[in-house]
């Protein structure tokens, strides 16, 4: 009897179903890509252009600029390094960058009293949310009018502040007119005025904390101060950061008060920051040349400051799955 060899026949992939694929090299395909290049092309040509015209050319001219000496009326004259040269032996330019860096001493203040204060708003009280506005009312009110407000406030004769000094039996200085108090009179204002940004950012990365963390550290017994430093702190870490880095570059920016509060630069030069003095040279004096200068020294410098705070939150950041 002979042996029957059964053989299995190979299965084949069902043909598809649908049309075939067109090549990118097809006529259909090459149309459509075309057609949406142009109307890519057509959307961001103006941002392109706004961002060459506005940003770019400006930042190129103003490194000319820098090594020229230009009243902004005449052509610019090439002076080479003459400029940084002028800027390493100004004693105002370092005044006004000391100053400018003591008026960020309100950063870590503010950060500090507006913590506080979104754990008191993120509690169930009554009234809660007309305090939330309260506290970012200023936020959203004009700098200006803040600045002439706060300038009254701090009057020597009949301002608010030594009004309320007087009732405790206290005399208080004339604020804006003594080199010793003119920078904390600023830092104070400052620091009111931007309580209620870094506030509501904090109240928003309270309440996106897992609960579950809190849940899994009162099982384990933690404490109300071991659950806010390992818990509440680290998961604030982010939000922390960028006030820092958005602080910093708006601390190093700060002209309005300046100029309305004190607007001869304070007494003995106290409270003339770095854009204060740029502007005065720039605008008043008309050394456009040194004031670009001195501006891009101070975009190096924020840049430099910028970059560290960025290093170092890489080297402690972490993630909760």
């Amino acid at each position: 009897m002979s042996t029957l060899e059964t053989q299995v026949p190979r299965t084949r992939r069902p043909a598809p179903t649908g049309p075939a694929p067109v090549g990118r090299r097809g006529g259909t395909t090459t149309a459509l890509h075309r057609s949406e290049r142009r109307w890519a092309a057509l959307f961001i040509t103006p941002v392109t252009l706004g961002f060459a015209l506005f940003a770019v050319l400006p930042f190129v001219f103003s490194l000319y600029t820098a090594f020229t000496n230009w009243n902004g009326l005449s052509a610019p004259t090439f002076t080479g390094l003459e400029n940084i040269r002028l800027m390493m032996a100004d004693g105002y330019f370092w005044q006004s960058l000391w100053n400018t860096l003591f008026l960020m001493i309100g950063i870590p203040i503010g950060l500090s009293i507006s913590l506080v204060l979104a754990l008191a708003m993120n509690r169930r009280m009554a009234g809660r949310s007309l305090f939330r506005v309260i506290y970012y009312l200023p936020v959203v009110t004009s700098l200006a009018a803040v600045s002439i407000l706060w300038q009254w406030a701090f009057n020597g004769d009949f301002g608010l502040i030594n009004q309320g000094l007087a009732i405790v039996g206290i005399e208080g200085p004339n604020w804006l007119m003594e080199a010793a108090t003119s920078k904390p009179a600023l830092v104070l204002m400052m620091v009111w005025k931007g309580l209620g940004f870094s506030m509501l950012l904090y109240l928003a990365a309270l309440q996106s904390v897992p609960r579950s963390l809190y849940e899994a550290a009162e099982l384990d017994g933690a404490g109300s101060l071991s659950t806010f430093r390992h818990i509440t702190l680290p998961m604030l870490r982010p939000v922390t950061f960028f006030l820092v880095v958005t602080n910093i570059i708006g601390g190093s920016q700060v002209f309005t008060e300046v100029n309305i509060m004190t607007p001869t630069g304070g007494p003995e030069f106290s409270t003339a920051t770095i854009v204060w003095y740029i502007w005065q040279k720039g605008f008043q004096n008309l050394q456009l040349g040194y004031a670009t200068a001195m501006s891009l020294a101070l975009g190096l410098i924020v840049f430099v400051i910028t970059l560290i705070q960025f290093r170092m939150n890489a080297r402690t950041s972490f993630s909760v799955e």
